[in-house]
């Protein structure tokens, strides 16, 4: 401080033709002796005037270097509008304008040092960390700060113990138990050196290695604590510093203080005595009162010390007073100029009688408002000025534990600084770090990540970094931190990692019993049209003319449309097929059972013509005939019409019987009309089996009546039977039942009503005549 008062007044830019002057008083790094110290400073020296509005004797004062001595200067001096700057302050609770309006300080908040070690703990991934403050405002309010910032970010603090140099012995061996017994590999030590050591010294007694330290400001660079019998257990430590600055002039400065020159000059004479480790004789100083026995020749020097206090290379906390000291001249001459520094000054603005001994109180009032006004950039071209809040930018080196040549060097390995916009940027050189736990970097966690296809499980009563891992349910796949469930149309893979989509299930041509099905319809269509081929071949013979010729082709020719109906059924559903194939089952299956009903009609009006003066016959003629069988199946035409005009069927995605596979079906679109279609063919069959029912004992060789009753019962029992089996088929087997009633009730019609007449028309044809067709009628005549 000293030499940066005395090189401004050396400087004719800054406050030309006007000398600073400083008090130093020694806090002795305690609260109590720091307001004491704040008392004295902001009280009337003897000689001055105390009809003075203006209370305070200084302009400003630089403290102090602790925070909670800071907090008891700034809260004891703001009131009189005193401006306090600290070097080496780092409370962010000093950053509160209501309660400290006239704090400063040239080092960043511990707001910046909790982000920048959040960032730091994000960036290698510690999910688990311990976390040692001390017993004062600097550590709890630093701790408090990290905590938020690293509960943001998912890191949980697994511990918080509280340590001070004042502690007895068994506070901090609760201290050391705690970490002995925790899982954490990462601990975070936010205490300054005098508070830490204790700790530091029973970590080594006790051989605790294995963690990987973070430290704060306040210890990482301590001379006292970096040495090998410490690096054993806290070697590979990082932490964040300020930005380090050599003064080169300062080391001329230092080595040319001399008692013999200036004997008055403060502090000088205790200076000699410790660096040269003698006593100067000196006027005035009585030798018997002196603790010091050596005394000096005289010839002494400093000029060629291999002392650490000269090396000027690395300065961190010292090139934060320097800035201090300058912003200070720098706000005094704006106040006195009315220019910044630098600029040409014609005149002072501020009369000289104002800055007297007698008004000089009142200055302090106008410094504050312009010392928050600075922004200049300094010598070394570092911007100085301060925020809103009185801090300066934020900007760290990141210091690695290393040690060489036997001795524990602080090695930079990344930079972290703030932006305007809050963001930040860090950037560290991971492969030049030496980590205490080996080559790679060490894990912190509580819980490992969950392997693939399993989700967490928060256990209770621990933080949600402890977490079980339970395995994913079937159609979930894993996230982070869940499991989420796939779309409808996916499922998941057996890793439970990926959604994949399901399988689709339809009756196809090319499965066993798609094949199978397709086989038994083609060999019934071709069945029909040989039948049919058959009938025309022997159309004149007695049998076929007895079983009515053109009523039979019409019946084989519905028949023959009945065994490729089951073809529609099979195959991808679209909108057209799901429409033609219950259509077409409705009209075919109708003009079927119209043309039986037909010929059982038929079949008892013959047999009622014998009987004298019965005209019935006559009203079924060929011509009525095709009019009944078309207005019967002109009606289940309309019933489809209608279906397909308000509510036709569609292509459907029923996900209900697998979780595994969407089965593709065509949904009826209305239950009502579907079971209208089945219910109209089921009235025409009914009518057509009580019908030949009661023409089955009718006197003939080839009474048509008993074999339509046949193909009636197999037809109606295969119906009947079908509405529960459809209902409680799942996927495509529903549609493959739909088929098989098709197929069986077109079998059962074609077998009872056709193979035995072209089982007398082809095997027995002696039986094909019309002797044998009357013969029960012949025989009663």
């Amino acid at each position: 401080m000293i030499f940066a008062i005395e090189e401004i007044n050396k400087d004719p830019a800054l406050l030309p033709n006007i000398s600073l002057g400083y008090r130093i008083l020694n806090s002795c790094v305690s609260p109590t002796s720091d307001l004491r110290a704040a008392l004295t400073l902001a009280s009337r020296p003897e000689e001055t005037e105390f009809n003075s509005s203006c209370p305070p004797t200084i302009s400003a004062v630089i403290a102090a270097s602790g925070s909670s001595q800071s907090l008891a200067v700034a809260g004891t001096l703001g009131p009189f509008q005193v401006p306090v700057v600290s070097y080496f302050s780092t409370c962010a609770c000093l950053s509160d304008r209501t309660k400290y309006p006239t704090f400063f300080r040239t080092i960043p908040s511990d707001y910046f040092q909790a982000k920048a070690l959040a960032a730091l703990v994000k960036h290698f991934g510690w999910q688990w960390i311990g976390a040692i403050q001390s017993d004062n405002d600097y550590g709890r309010n630093g701790i408090l700060s990290f905590t938020k910032e690293v509960k943001k970010l998912g890191v949980c603090v697994a511990f918080g113990g509280t340590i001070s140099r004042t502690y007895s012995m068994d506070k901090i061996l609760d201290v050391v138990e705690m970490i002995k017994k925790s899982t954490v590999k990462v601990i975070l030590a936010f205490a300054p050196e005098s508070d830490f050591y204790p700790l530091m010294k029973e970590v080594v007694k006790q051989n605790i290695t294995g963690i990987q330290w973070i430290a704060s400001e306040a210890w990482i660079t301590a001379a006292r604590l970096s040495t090998p019998e410490f690096y054993q257990a806290f070697g590979g430590t990082l932490g964040f510093v300020m930005q380090k600055m050599a003064i080169p002039k300062l080391k001329p400065f230092l080595t040319n203080i001399s008692p013999y020159t200036d004997p008055s000059a403060a502090f000088v004479k205790d200076f000699w005595e410790i660096m040269v480790g003698c006593r100067p004789v000196l006027p005035g100083v009585h030798r018997n009162t002196e603790k010091m026995d050596k005394i000096c020749t005289g010839n002494e020097t400093l000029m060629n010390s291999q002392h650490a206090f000269f090396d000027v290379t690395q300065l961190r906390v010292t090139y934060n007073v320097y800035k201090a000291v300058y912003a200070i001249a720098h706000a005094l001459h704006q106040l006195i100029f009315c220019k910044p520094a630098g600029e040409k000054t014609a005149k002072l603005c501020l009369n000289m009688s104002e800055i007297q001994p007698k008004q000089i109180m009142c200055l302090s009032f106008q410094v504050t408002d312009h010392l928050q006004r600075v922004n200049f950039k300094n010598q070394f071209g570092d911007d100085v000025f301060f925020d809103e809040n009185g801090d300066p930018p934020a900007s760290y080196d990141i210091i690695n534990w290393q040690l060489r040549n036997g001795q524990v060097q602080h090695v930079t390995l990344g930079h972290f600084a703030s932006a305007a916009n809050g963001d930040f940027r860090l950037n560290i050189q991971e492969e030049k770090i030496v980590w205490r736990t080996g080559k790679r970097v060490p894990t912190s966690v509580c819980s490992n990540v969950c392997p693939v296809g399993t989700r967490r499980a928060q256990i209770k009563g621990k933080p949600k970094c402890c977490f079980d891992c339970i395995p994913c349910a079937d159609g979930t796949i894993a996230n982070s931190t869940d499991c989420t469930p796939c779309p409808q149309e996916y499922w998941s893979n057996e890793r439970r990692d990926e959604c994949i989509p399901k399988t689709t299930e339809f009756l196809t041509y090319h499965e066993p019993m798609g094949i199978a099905l397709a086989v038994v319809s083609l060999l019934g269509a071709s069945l029909s049209l040989v039948t049919m081929m058959v009938f025309i071949h022997y159309r004149e013979t007695p049998v076929i003319k007895a079983s009515n010729s053109e009523l039979s082709c019409f019946l084989l020719f519905s028949l023959f449309l009945c065994f490729l109906c089951p073809l529609t059924f099979m195959g991808r559903p679209t909108v057209w097929t799901c429409m033609l194939r219950h259509t077409a089952f409705g009209v075919t299956f109708a003009l079927c059972i119209s043309c039986v009903l037909m010929k059982t009609i038929v079949v008892v009006t013959a047999f009622k013509a014998t009987i004298p003066g019965n005209k019935v016959a006559g009203k079924f003629g060929p011509a009525q005939q095709r009019i009944i069988v078309c207005s019967c199946t002109m009606i289940q035409i309309v019933i489809c019409v209608l279906w397909l005009k308000l509510k036709p069927p569609f292509p459907d995605m029923v996900f209900r019987y697998s979780n595994k596979k969407i089965v593709l079906e065509c949904n009826t679109g209305s239950e009502a009309a579907f079971y209208a279609v089945l219910g109209y063919i089921g009235i025409l069959a009914v009518v057509c089996l009580v019908l030949a029912f009661l023409a089955r004992k009718l006197p003939d060789n080839f009474n048509e009546a008993k074999f339509i009753t046949f193909s009636m019962l197999i037809f109606c029992a295969v119906w009947i039977t079908f509405i529960p089996a459809y209902i409680s088929s799942p996927g495509k087997f529903t549609v493959a039942v739909e088929i098989f009633a098709i197929l069986s009730s077109a079998f059962g019609l074609l077998s009872s009503i056709f193979a035995p007449k072209c089982y007398i028309i082809l095997v027995k044809p002696e039986k094909n005549t019309k002797k044998h067709v009357m013969g029960k009628k012949i025989n009663k005549k």
